[in-house]
């Protein structure tokens, strides 16, 4: 994530990941479909390359809607911080199969600009991807608003495939229109080239968000500065340093030093703390919140390997 998002609670989020990711899996299965008997009726390469990246598109859907529901299961014996990083995993897993679809479209493509061939039914490929066109771009706004309200790194990858989609489809729209309309065979393989070109840039972007995550990138600094702020809200807690965070999926880890009057009682500071995870909560209702208490002017560096006070990013 790049900017604050707002937060949901875990059941939220995951009610939304849910309705977007089945979705997602079949507007995928509709283009699959359309695009297949388009491609048998003209043999239009662009469109072969639209239908080998629909086809992705619905495998990964179908890793994201399985991962989502890993994601969300509660913390176990054996996942104690949960399951969240499932959403990264899968990610990647979509970041390498576009790689591989782009490649497979290139050698195509390739083939095809030296020996172009005549496209046949182009109508019923136009009308095909005009059709792909509508359906993806519909997709794209459901998963902007999910990922608005929750986040999600695997909502995330699979709306850059269909962003990409998105793309390829127009691209491919233009060289089979030019090819149909125009006589001009090797546009369509043209096209094929710049659908490939434009899948390894979508596929780098997946591949960065998730790597992200998967390396516990701090969250931005503006969530940051709003941990702080509900932290310091009671006047008893200052200086809030060690400030860790890290997104897992739907969760977010918190964990933090605060600085507190020597002299109040561990019931006093028992009770400033749970104060100030309630206010983070209602904040981060996913979040996992861990806050030390140091007694104010009297704490020895602590902390192991992690102590040091890292400087924020600018």
């Amino acid at each position: 994530m790049t900017s604050a998002t707002p937060r949901l609670s875990p059941g939220e989020t995951f009610a939304l990941t849910r309705r977007v990711t089945l979705l997602s899996v079949s507007v995928a299965l509709a283009l699959v479909a359309m695009k297949s008997a388009a491609w048998m009726a003209s043999g239009s390469i662009a469109l072969l390359a639209s239908l080998a990246d629909s086809g992705l598109d619905l495998l990964a859907s179908l890793i994201t809607f399985f991962a989502v529901r890993y994601a969300a299961a509660p913390p176990d014996a054996e996942h104690r911080f949960g399951h969240g990083k499932a959403e990264a995993f899968a990610s990647l897993v979509q970041a390498g199969l576009v790689f591989a679809s782009a490649a497979l479209i290139g050698q195509e493509a390739v083939r095809h600009a030296l020996d172009p061939q005549p496209l046949e039914s182009g109508g019923w490929a136009i009308a095909a991807m005009l059709a792909s066109t509508a359906l993806t771009a519909g997709l794209i706004y459901a998963q902007t608003q999910v990922l608005k309200r929750t986040g999600s790194v695997a909502i995330s990858g699979d709306r850059a495939h269909y962003m990409s989609d998105l793309a390829s489809n127009v691209v491919a729209l233009l060289g089979i229109a030019a090819a149909a309309w125009l006589g001009q065979g090797r546009l369509d393989a043209v096209a094929a080239f710049v659908v490939a070109a434009l899948l390894l840039w979508g596929a780098v972007g997946v591949f960065r968000e998730a790597s992200a995550q998967l390396m516990d990138r701090e969250l931005p600094n503006e969530e940051r500065a709003r941990i702080v702020e509900l932290v310091t809200h009671d006047p008893r807690l200052t200086d809030v340093h060690q400030l860790r965070t890290r997104a897992a999926g739907p969760i977010i880890h918190m964990q933090m030093h605060v600085d507190l009057d020597a002299d109040l009682s561990l019931e006093a500071v028992h009770e400033a703390i749970v104060a100030a995870e309630k206010r983070l909560l209602e904040a981060f209702p996913s979040a996992d919140v861990i806050i030390h208490a140091d007694p104010r002017g009297r704490a020895e560096p602590h902390g192991g390997a992690f102590a040091e006070e890292i400087p924020d990013r600018a």
